[in-house]
């Protein structure tokens, strides 16, 4: 099943989420930190952290966003970090972000398509997506494509909502996805479908034992999911 932000359209999926994301990109940020209760920065040091042994050189960041997620890498220390989005408007955002840090250097970012990269084969040591493969149009392509321009033996870490298992948290964290949050998001960013597509997007990817085995499937191994936060999201690290 596709699932998509604005059902009264006939756009595709790619199309839709980029304007979804470019209206809300200037309360993207605030609504995530906000309705996560920050648990979010916590969620990206951590995904980070597991590169560490790695010393990646050269990281691509798919989804960027606003850029958090590449930002947060240069606690490794790499040389550069590429950063592509579809959505103009989130990169504005993650470009300022980056001026106002002083990383211009080493962050680059970039209008791209993740399931059409253009970069060469074997091309980075580390591919990283934060909350950015549940928005892909055709997963497999898009993971296809992560594959193509890792080098061998490069790792790719994948941060992504999952679904809480464990009574009674299962319940409440239900309660405040489908009903809490679509209103909170609504009042502040003006887009009440961008904040029901999250929930509806997140009940159908296929995430944990799922979403490793469409990992194995373009051809990645040593694949590791790992909860955090009573399986609110998940890590998932596997290697080329």
């Amino acid at each position: 099943m596709t699932v998509v932000p604005y059902k009264q359209q006939t756009g595709s999926k790619k199309e839709q989420v980029a304007q979804m994301f470019d209206k809300i990109s200037k309360r993207y940020d605030f609504l995530n930190h906000f309705l996560s209760l920050g648990i979010d920065i916590f969620w990206r040091k951590k995904a980070i952290k597991l590169l560490k042994s790695q010393a990646p050189r050269h990281i691509l960041d798919i989804a960027t966003g606003t850029g958090d997620f590449a930002i947060q890498a240069m606690s490794l220390n790499p040389e550069q970090i590429v950063g592509i989005d579809i959505s103009q408007g989130m990169l504005e955002i993650g470009r300022q972000k980056v001026v106002e840090k002083g990383l211009q250097k080493q962050i680059d970012l970039q209008l791209g398509d993740s399931e059409n990269l253009e970069f060469n084969d074997n091309n980075f040591d580390a591919v990283i997506v934060s909350f950015g493969v549940r928005n892909f149009q055709n997963l497999n392509r898009g993971l296809k494509e992560m594959y193509r321009v890792l080098k061998p033996k490069g790792t790719v870490v994948v941060l992504e909502f999952s679904k809480p298992q464990q009574f009674p948290f299962k319940q409440v964290y239900g309660w405040y996805f489908t009903q809490i949050l679509p209103r909170i998001g609504r009042m502040v960013s003006n887009d009440e479908s961008a904040y029901r597509y999250l929930p509806e997007s997140v009940k159908h990817f296929p995430s944990g034992q799922g979403f490793v085995e469409e990992l194995k499937a373009v051809g990645f191994n040593n694949c590791i999911c790992k909860t955090v936060t009573f399986g609110i999201s998940s890590i998932y690290l596997a290697r080329k």
